[in-house]
């Protein structure tokens, strides 16, 4: 046998068990980093679920008490004063409604787009629904024809904007826990 087929065959016989011992190596270390990133990247989760429920579960609730607060009666219990006319009372309605939107503004980032929409779409119900209303009352009459004009109409009313505002809040609050 010539002497470079012997050098070929000694070359083969180290080279083929070096690549399966490093084939195999490869993969148990590939499968093992692979387990490790899986593992940090549930932990990372983990970490970011712990911090933002707690945050998402706030914005639900002050959206929820936001929708409570722009009612109409919740606004007529708590902004209706003796001696005031309807006009002040309507003035007074829309600044708190502004007020109270823009306090809450920020729990936008922590809700759905769908939901945020949903909440401004029943505040712009709201304002709407009290300024149609006050433009069927003299301005100079006093506030409680304006109030009591507004509460009988939601009497009336099946469900309001506001109402189905908290429903979809409820809905989505729900979502976390199931």
């Amino acid at each position: 046998m010539p002497t470079w087929l012997s050098v070929i065959l000694e070359i083969i016989k180290i080279t083929v068990p070096a690549l399966i011992v490093f084939a195999t190596v490869y993969y148990l270390l590939k499968t093992y980093l692979d387990k490790q990133y899986q593992l940090r990247a549930l932990e990372f989760r983990h970490k970011q679920q712990s911090t933002t429920i707690p945050l998402r579960l706030q914005a639900y609730e002050r959206l929820s008490l936001f929708c409570e607060r722009i009612s109409i009666s919740g606004l007529v219990l708590r902004l209706q004063e003796k001696d005031q006319t309807s006009a002040a009372l309507r003035v007074s309605m829309l600044l708190t409604i502004q007020q109270e939107f823009e306090y809450n503004i920020t729990q936008q980032v922590y809700v759905s787009e769908q939901l945020w929409q949903i909440i401004k779409i029943s505040r712009d119900d709201t304002v709407n629904l009290i300024n149609g209303i006050a433009e069927k009352v003299d301005p100079k009459a006093p506030s409680k024809e304006l109030a009591g004009m507004m509460l009988k109409f939601m009497d009336n009313q099946p469900a309001s904007a506001l109402d189905k505002a908290l429903v979809a809040i409820k809905k989505e609050a729900s979502i976390l826990f199931g």
